[in-house]
């Protein structure tokens, strides 16, 4: 049986322990753009082969909109359809009150309502 000391057992508790995910997402980079998660990153690879088919004319990453003075809302993408249309997508995992609030105000002074792809 071993025995530590207490300035070993001290050192081994003070260890720092790896730091996991806030949300259970984890950066990924795909064509050298850093992507929040990868459920962001495989939309990305969706709207790139979406676009390679002509099922869309194009698509623009982390739009930001201004919602006050001081301000911002940024979206991961921009989607820009073929009939001249375009949505502006959010891809969540989790929804926080920061995200809500600003969802609410981007709708209210754009008119325009957000695609959450969940």
């Amino acid at each position: 049986m071993e025995h530590w000391s207490v300035e070993d057992y001290k050192n081994y508790t003070n260890k720092k322990k790896p730091k996991s995910a806030k949300y259970r997402s984890y950066k990924t980079s795909i064509d050298g753009h850093t992507f929040d998660s990868v459920k962001e990153a495989n939309y990305y690879s969706e709207l790139k082969l979406r676009l390679k088919c002509n099922d869309i004319k194009g698509f623009c990453l982390q739009p930001t909109f201004i919602l006050a003075p001081g301000l911002k809302y940024k979206a991961d993408f921009i989607v820009f359809n073929n009939d001249g249309t375009y949505d502006v997508i959010d891809v969540k995992g989790f929804k926080t009150k920061e995200y809500i609030a600003k969802k609410k105000v981007f709708e209210d002074k754009y008119n325009l309502k957000l695609t959450e792809i969940e």
